[in-house]
């Protein structure tokens, strides 16, 4: 990057002006402006070209070692989320690039997705919209569409970070039992929900509603398929809001077909968008969100500012402020 030159940032989709105003202040800023993100052949041309950021839409752009050996300016990648399963990020460390996402931002808006799916599936609330809108109700059914009761039931949560202590919060709002597994015990998290940490397979057992709030790591892909899903009751409800790699997806359309498990609420896939004609699309006895988890106007706002200023702090030489490899940082 020649003396005195703004850097480059490349911006794989038209992401909030709330965020990209903070960027154009400090640099050149390239914004694909695509319906969808960035194509990958675009991206690669982006870093081959001098760019010293990416504000990167996970978990399309893959930030993996192809990418970064045409990137001979790339400083930093941030990404527009709190997952970070798209770069290599012990490959960024090696290489001095800094890895930061958006934690904080999304909590609260998430866990408010994760029971709207929740009580969406229950509560048969797809299906009730389309009878309606069909023109088939035509009369009072006592039997029509019946439910499962959430107040009163047990909650599993899996995964009790910060979305998923948020969700836990909800659910004493509806008198339920709490549980939840980890790799460790979260004391404050359990002060404040009144939740009880259980091993995986206690949790799956007992709960009427399992709801994933994990990160996707190497020990959580596949976590969930055909030996977890028969150990959960045939009435339970599976809810994902976290990431499509932690269930196993054919095995799940699998037994949502068998009745292994009465239904599934999701909102995030192995690959996305998810196709048409796959078998989990299919399944009648679930719900499906195309990833709206954090799709709010002010989440959506606030993730951009926040992901923009990452950006703008390791362009300036100052320490992000949201760093998911703090190894690649010297103060």
């Amino acid at each position: 990057m020649a003396t005195g030159a703004r850097p480059k940032v490349f911006c794989s989709w038209g992401f909030p002006e709330a965020g990209l105003a903070i960027l154009r202040e400090h640099a050149d800023v390239q914004v694909w402006d695509g319906p969808d993100g960035a194509p990958r052949d675009v991206l690669l041309d982006a870093l081959r070209n001098g760019a010293a950021g990416v504000l990167a839409l996970p978990p399309t752009d893959r930030l993996n070692v192809e990418a970064m050996d045409l990137a001979p300016d790339l400083k930093v990648i941030s990404g527009f989320g709190v997952g970070f399963d798209y770069v290599d990020v012990p490959e960024a460390t090696r290489r001095g690039i800094a890895v930061c996402n958006t934690p904080g931002t999304l909590t609260e808006t998430t866990a408010d997705q994760a029971w709207a799916l929740m009580l969406g599936a229950a509560r048969h609330v797809p299906e009730g919209d389309r009878y309606v809108r069909s023109g088939e109700w035509r009369k009072y059914e006592p039997a029509l569409l019946l439910g499962t009761d959430i107040h009163g039931a047990t909650l599993g949560v899996v995964g009790m970070g910060a979305i998923g202590t948020a969700v836990a919060r909800r659910a004493r709002g509806f008198g339920m039992r709490i549980l939840y597994a980890g790799r460790s015990r979260r004391p404050e998290a359990e002060a404040e929900t009144g939740a009880v940490h259980v091993p995986l397979d206690d949790l799956l057992r007992q709960s009427d509603f399992v709801s994933l709030n994990c990160a996707l790591t190497a020990e959580t892909r596949g976590l969930i398929g055909t030996r977890e899903l028969e150990l959960m009751k045939p009435t339970a409800i599976l809810v994902n809001t976290a990431r499509g790699g932690v269930v196993k997806q054919a095995e799940l359309a699998a037994a949502l077909r068998a009745g292994t498990i009465a239904s599934a609420a999701i909102d995030v896939f192995e690959v996305e968008p998810v196709a048409h004609d796959d078998a989990l699309v299919a399944c009648k006895n679930a719900v499906f969100a195309p990833h709206l988890g954090s799709a709010t106007f002010a989440t959506r706002a606030r993730m951009s500012r926040v992901a923009c200023e990452n950006i703008v702090a390791a362009l300036e030489g100052r320490r992000p402020p949201f760093l998911v490899n703090p190894a690649v940082w010297q103060d």
